[in-house]
């Protein structure tokens, strides 16, 4: 694959700056973010954050229209020491991770009944994932879920997407001082599915935060990760991996807003596509602040297009505001097939269609052995080859 953009940024003097992107960071959305939905206009598709997303195919969550008249089923499985609560809106902890920055995640903030608190009490170091099963049945419905890791502990959390429905959301991560979170997204709809969510992290000092999405069903899926630093040596890893198949829509918008020193930040994002008119969307926004000297920061995208028909659109942006960093970079890459890779295991005896999907598999390898999960990346594999069957 040929490499769109690689401008990796080191620099200790305020004339080495790189700034590269289409706009800038602060100045790309419509509105400021906001709790209230009425504080954001009705998107109309012409709008930065909204160019690439078919509003249409949104169910009526962007303009209002939407109305909660529909079932998720909802499943916890937190081990022991671990406590879920269903806490009013007025709780302190909702809304402490991020604001909402479009007008489906404010909808979304206006809409829900009550929040889920999931807490894992200081200095706790759990040897089991937290799993959060949600399964559509229909309808419309909206949600916001808070994951609150208090000092020093350490926490896998699994959130597992399946059924049918129109689902938006905010979800909350919360990460102590000196905690450790790992969170693993997996969207796994029906075809017919409309998920849109916005995903909020607060990294305290010396904290380290790591997300892994992975996206395969549904009709449109539009995920907002957005990560903010409480304090100085945070560190985040934001991991990503979808398969978009013929009509569907999957977007991913991230923001890294690096706004405390000595902190850190890495993106790796992987997508494969294959059918007509499948379309990912890959925005990676990464922002370091004037008070955010010593930072850290790398930010990737690649994209293998399996067949004709498919489109993708990848925008890494990067914006510096201090010269006295470590390192800042990023890069996007989309194509076909390496021909020399296909060459070098076809000409090993290996068929040309088993030579295809390994290297469809080791593509996608270094993402999935980031879940840590064995049950979860199992099925991820055995996912990815079922979906390779279509194109391979």
């Amino acid at each position: 694959m040929a490499e769109a953009q690689n401008i990796p940024a080191g620099s200790t003097t305020a004339g080495a700056i790189a700034v590269a992107a289409e706009s800038t960071v602060a100045t790309r959305m419509s509105a400021p973010p906001s709790f209230d939905v009425a504080d954001f206009p009705v998107p109309n598709g012409r709008e930065e954050e909204w160019r690439f997303t078919p509003l249409a195919r949104l169910k009526g969550l962007h303009d209002g229209t939407a109305v909660a008249n529909g079932t998720m089923k909802a499943q916890i499985d937190a081990p022991e020491g671990v406590t879920v609560e269903s806490v009013e809106r007025g709780d302190a902890r909702i809304g402490k991770a991020g604001t909402p920055v479009d007008r489906i995640a404010a909808q979304a903030y206006s809409a829900f009944a009550k929040a889920t608190v999931v807490t894992v009490p200081k200095e706790t170091v759990l040897t089991e994932p937290v799993r959060v099963t949600l399964h559509g049945e229909g309808g419309t419905t909206f949600g916001h879920t808070v994951f609150d890791v208090e000092a020093f502990a350490e926490a896998v959390v699994v959130i597992d997407h399946t059924g049918d429905g129109v689902r938006a959301a905010n979800v909350d991560f919360l990460v102590g001082d000196g905690a450790k979170l790992t969170v693993v997204s997996v969207q796994d709809w029906d075809d017919t599915a409309v998920h849109v969510s916005q995903h909020n992290a607060l990294i305290g000092r010396d904290a380290t935060f790591k997300s892994i999405v992975v996206t395969f069903g549904g009709d449109l899926v539009r995920l907002h990760p957005r990560v903010t630093y409480a304090g100085p040596g945070g560190e985040a890893e934001l991991f990503g991996l979808y398969f978009t198949d013929a009509g569907q829509h999957q977007e991913h918008r991230l923001l890294v807003d690096h706004s405390a020193p000595h902190c850190k930040s890495n993106v790796v994002y992987k997508g494969a596509l294959q059918g007509q008119d499948a379309h990912a969307v890959w925005i990676g926004d990464v922002l370091i602040e004037k008070t955010a000297e010593g930072t850290d920061t790398y930010e990737m995208n690649r994209n293998l297009v399996l067949t004709d028909g498919a489109r993708v659109d990848s925008v890494p942006n990067l914006e510096i505001e201090t010269g006295e960093i470590v390192g800042a970079g990023h890069a996007s890459a989309t194509g076909r097939f390496d021909d020399e890779q296909l060459f070098y295991l076809q000409a090993r005896g290996i068929p040309a269609d088993e030579a295809r999907r390994l290297v469809v598999r080791g593509f996608f390898a270094e993402l999935v052995q980031q879940i840590g999960v064995d049950d979860i990346e199992e099925r991820l594999l055995t996912k990815i080859e079922t979906e390779l069957q279509g194109s391979v």
